[in-house]
């Protein structure tokens, strides 16, 4: 049974109780399968990229048919780090629900609508305003060059800066390393797996660490980071409390000898391409 996110982050957790600990976050939009009805409060659900935990029922609208429905018609994603959905089209409005970067809306076509501001389906049905410039249409990675989805990649990451570590976290309010990495290709259109290792089944595969190139990923023991090239790599890095650029380069003032030293594996949505 299929079930839609109408929290604007709903915690998944690896048992099904509040105080156990929290290995994903779902936003607002997002349809999650259902595999288990736990009780009355939780189900075991999957989301759209395969990875599973408890969640909470008051976080879903559980209809399949509701679903099915938006996820198909649900195209855009907010890519503000955060943002209000308005009752009308202007700023002093009303506020009927805040979202967060990676959010899933159904943008609807509405006549003499400001070019500025666009109209938004939410889960309820209710017709509410965002700006324009926080959406972008959901995108897959056959839609652009190599070059350019590295680049967007790194792009993505580097829109996280700053924000502060969350165990579990995915969004600009708190975000881990995997949760940094996979958001980063979720919104250039590939799901990778959520946490810090290569696993068969997923798109990314090892490559040698001398062809290591931008948007490529850093594996560490319990971490991972996005190369940026030029031995540069950005990371939601538990030491430093926030998502931050260190270098692999000894002399470089960013340099992490920790990390540095620890490199395990180069992972590649390409391989066999040649350098850009």
């Amino acid at each position: 049974m299929k079930s839609i996110v109408t929290a604007m982050i709903a915690n998944l957790h690896a048992m099904p109780d509040q105080t156990s600990e929290c290995i994903d976050e779902v936003f607002y939009g997002m349809t999650v399968d259902i595999m288990t009805d736990c009780n009355e409060d939780w189900v075991y659900v999957q989301t759209n990229y395969r990875y599973k935990g408890y969640c909470q029922k008051g976080d879903l609208l559980l209809n399949e048919a509701s679903a099915t429905t938006w996820q198909r018609t649900a195209q855009h994603v907010i890519i503000q780090s955060f943002g209000d959905v308005l009752q009308q089209p202007r700023i002093q409005s009303t506020k009927l629900v805040t979202l967060v970067k990676g959010s899933s809306i159904c943008v609807v076509l509405q006549e003499d609508l400001p070019a500025d501001w666009s109209a938004v389906q939410l889960v309820s049905g209710k017709i509410g305003y965002v700006r324009t410039k926080w959406l972008q249409e959901k995108i897959s990675q056959n839609q652009v060059t190599e070059q350019s989805f590295r680049e967007n990649v790194v792009q993505t990451a580097l829109s996280y800066l700053a924000a502060p570590y969350r165990w579990g976290g995915k969004s600009p309010l708190g975000i881990d390393c995997s949760g940094l990495c996979s958001m980063a290709y979720m919104l250039n259109g590939v799901a990778i797996f959520r946490d810090a290792r290569m696993v068969e089944g997923f798109p990314i595969a090892k490559i040698e660490r001398e062809d290591r190139q931008k948007g490529d990923l850093l594996y560490f023991p319990g971490h991972i980071a996005l190369y940026m090239g030029d031995n540069l790599y950005v990371h939601s890095s538990l030491g430093g409390n926030e998502v931050t650029i260190n270098s692999l380069d000894k002399q470089h003032p960013l340099y992490r000898h920790d990390l540095a030293t620890t490199l395990s594996e180069v992972g590649s949505l390409f391989q066999e391409k040649p350098k850009i």
